[in-house]
């Protein structure tokens, strides 16, 4: 298993990998709607790549098995995020086959690195029943919850 950061050499790659993401959430997408979302998504990470969007790869056999993105917000600091940046963990997904594997636990825990070493107060995401107990594992705690998700945070600060 390599674990590695996204670079704009894997742009395509993260745009397929966020329409495998949701076709894994069964989330249907029209032709048109497709070419609109793909083309937004092809601007914003040529824009925002390693600066306010991060994505954690993991490899295995040379193929891409898992992944987890991170999109960084900045905003006035206040008590509760108090160096005015927080972060949302976004498109874990793991392929069927790979599953069981640590690998979006792997993913997961690079993302929470570049979290503390871009100084973000705090990351948070919202978790599937069956994501839980991972998210759990790793330190996340639950904010919310309701019949389908659940808000979970970890606090950096």
């Amino acid at each position: 298993m390599t674990i590695r950061m996204a670079t704009p050499n894997d742009i395509d790659t993260l745009v397929n990998l966020r329409f495998d993401y949701f076709a894994a959430e069964q989330w249907e997408v029209s032709p048109a709607q497709r070419e609109a979302i793909e083309a937004s998504l092809r601007a914003y990470y040529t824009e925002q790549l390693n600066r306010n969007f991060f994505a954690a790869l993991v490899e295995d056999g040379g193929e891409i098995v898992s992944t987890a993105f991170l999109a960084v917000f900045v905003r006035p600091a206040n008590m509760a995020f108090p160096t005015g940046k927080i972060g949302t963990v976004m498109n874990v997904l793991t392929y069927p086959a790979h599953r069981r594997k640590g690998y979006a636990a792997a993913a997961v825990r690079a993302l929470i690195d570049i979290a503390r070493e871009q100084n973000l107060s705090y990351i948070e995401l919202l978790s599937s029943a069956a994501g839980r107990p991972l998210y759990q594992k790793l330190g996340f705690v639950e904010t919310a919850r309701d019949e389908h998700l659940t808000e979970m945070k970890f606090m950096l600060v």
